[in-house]
């Protein structure tokens, strides 16, 4: 848990005394960095946000994440009208004296995970209405620099799609068997079909905007029921330069973004395109719930899980991966 010590010592590099801080509290949720939100004397609430020290252990791709929240906070902004925190301050600079650390605005509402008083089905399929035209906005958004990640984890932005999430995919592969993580094939195997795949990877020309971590936990509902609506879109911090479509499968987090008539019918209002899944996007998107659901099988080692956590990844998300890995099959018998 973030001390105020830790917070003062923030509060302190921006030129700001411990003295201007009212309450700390922390942001549970989380699993990687630590979170705090903050109330000053001034009544305004910022969220400090905090990396782990680069001892603890973690996943090749989570190396300078904050640099990557700063980068999706400021391109989202180009993207108008869609809620997302303020970058106060930043030190991204591993080295520095603080250590790295990100102060933002805080966004009003509460998680849409486990939201009380529930949904109705109708405020509900609102929701989703809304939510996709925010992530249309934030689709047309253009990188400049190529694709990948923008703190550069796993090496310099690449000049094509193909090879940015091949060394993607091929960092969350090492680090399985890094960490001996459990996975329902032999990692080469995985590898092997990923690669037999990677072709329709070039059919992305455009380096988009991606949050990548768009499921519920992420959206913040502010308002009264039967007139809420989205309040914010936060944790952008494992967001990359790539195919928009690589979005569908944390918004549909375990099940089929197809289904979700109300989210693709917003994304196509500010998006200015119906999404066409045609045999190249389902091939991508196979390809994207692989890499989203090893991610969350192989974090739960260096996390050190507990054992419920652990057993409900094992039977919920390794099914899933399995069916990605089938789908990927299937479409490569069909391109032959």
């Amino acid at each position: 848990m973030q001390s105020r010590a830790t917070v003062s010592s923030v509060f302190d590099d921006i030129g700001l005394g411990s003295e201007r801080i009212a309450a700390c509290s922390p942001l549970t949720g989380g699993t990687y960095n630590t979170v705090t939100r903050v109330t000053l004397t001034d009544g305004r609430d910022w969220v400090v946000k905090i990396p782990p020290p680069p001892t603890v252990a973690g996943m090749r791709y989570e190396r300078d994440l904050l640099v990557n929240e700063v980068a999706f906070y400021s391109a989202a902004v180009s993207a108008g009208d869609v809620a997302v925190p303020v970058v106060v301050h930043s030190r991204l600079d591993p080295g520095s004296a603080t250590g790295p650390y990100l102060i933002m605005s805080a966004c009003p509402g509460k998680s849409w995970y486990g939201i009380s008083p529930a949904l109705t089905d109708r405020e509900e399929r609102r929701l989703r209405h809304e939510l996709g035209q925010l992530v249309g906005r934030l689709h047309s958004v253009t990188g400049r620099g190529g694709f990948g990640y923008p703190g550069q984890a796993l090496g310099p932005p690449a000049p094509t799609w193909r090879h940015a999430f091949t060394a993607m995919t091929d960092a969350v592969l090492a680090d399985a068997d890094t960490y001996c993580a459990w996975l329902p094939r032999p990692t080469d195997r995985i590898r092997a079909l990923l690669a037999a795949a990677a072709p329709v990877l070039d059919d992305v020309t455009r380096p988009a905007l991606v949050h990548f971590d768009l499921w519920q936990g992420n959206l913040l509902v502010d308002g009264e029921p039967g007139a809420r609506t989205i309040g914010g879109i936060i944790d952008g911090e494992r967001m990359f330069w790539g195919d928009p479509a690589a979005d569908f499968v944390s918004l549909a987090l375990l099940g089929d973004v197809e289904k979700d008539e109300d989210l693709l019918a917003g994304h196509a209002s500010t998006a200015g395109e119906v999404v066409v899944f045609d045999s190249s996007l389902r091939l991508r998107l196979a390809l994207y719930r692989c890499y989203l659901y090893l991610i969350m099988l192989v974090e739960t080692v260096p996390r050190r899980s507990p054992a419920a956590m652990r057993e409900w990844v094992w039977h919920e998300v390794g099914p899933q991966l399995e069916s990605a890995l089938v789908d990927v099959e299937s479409a490569l018998r069909t391109r032959e």
